[in-house]
């Protein structure tokens, strides 16, 4: 088996490589929306401590 024959996957290269791509795009998506999602309440909780200590 060469190469070439790997990539073709025996006639379904298609499915075999959109498989992989779906399945790397949600893994990503898996990281970086939590990482993005816990920014957002970091700056949000630092948002609300100064809030609080303008009022103290």
């Amino acid at each position: 088996m060469n190469l070439s024959e790997f990539f073709h996957m025996g006639g379904y290269a298609a499915y075999v490589w959109s498989s992989y791509a779906l399945a790397a795009v949600v893994l990503g998506l898996n990281l970086w929306l939590p990482a993005r999602r816990l920014q957002q309440l970091k700056k949000t909780l630092r948002r609300r401590a100064q809030l609080a200590e303008r009022r103290a």
